[in-house]
């Protein structure tokens, strides 16, 4: 993945056993499909899955998600959502996610997620090392904050 703009990682569909008694997406399912395209964006980011640290040594793990509603989501509308790395800390990274309607409706909703690199036996978070460095500032969109990238 390179820097500069948001990649597709995540396109599916609103069904109807996932809206509310008002026939709209519920939050529980936009949440779970921002969780499933921030996999993919670690696996472009990182080259990292959920099956790649065979010893379950460390893994980013979620400490911070604001999410932004804009607009309702029926049944039955395609969905597609575009992220990017937006900054690289020491121990963490944030990312941002827009989910669009596919027919061209705009933005209906976005995420903004920051993960920490855990050591998930030690229980604490942990720096990104120089390898993890790299390959996060070459991700980190042209909206960064510029507080990382020189």
């Amino acid at each position: 993945m390179t820097g500069g703009e948001a990649i597709s990682l995540y396109k599916g569909v609103a069904q109807p056993w996932e809206c509310d008694s008002l026939g709209h997406l519920t939050t529980r399912f936009y949440v779970a499909m921002f969780d499933d395209a921030s996999y993919q964006l670690l696996f472009e980011v990182f080259g990292w899955s959920g099956a790649s640290d065979a010893d379950q040594r460390r893994a980013f793990v979620d400490v911070r998600h604001e999410i932004d509603y804009l607009d309702e989501v029926q049944a039955g509308e395609l969905l597609e959502i575009k992220g990017t790395l937006i900054h690289v800390g020491n121990k963490s990274i944030r990312a941002r996610y827009d989910m669009y309607k596919r027919a061209g409706d705009g933005v209906v909703a976005t995420l903004e997620a920051t993960y920490v690199l855990f050591d998930l036996h030690e229980r604490a978070a942990l720096a990104l090392d120089n390898t993890l460095r790299t390959q996060a500032r070459a991700a980190l969109s042209d909206e960064e904050d510029g507080s990382t990238r020189h």
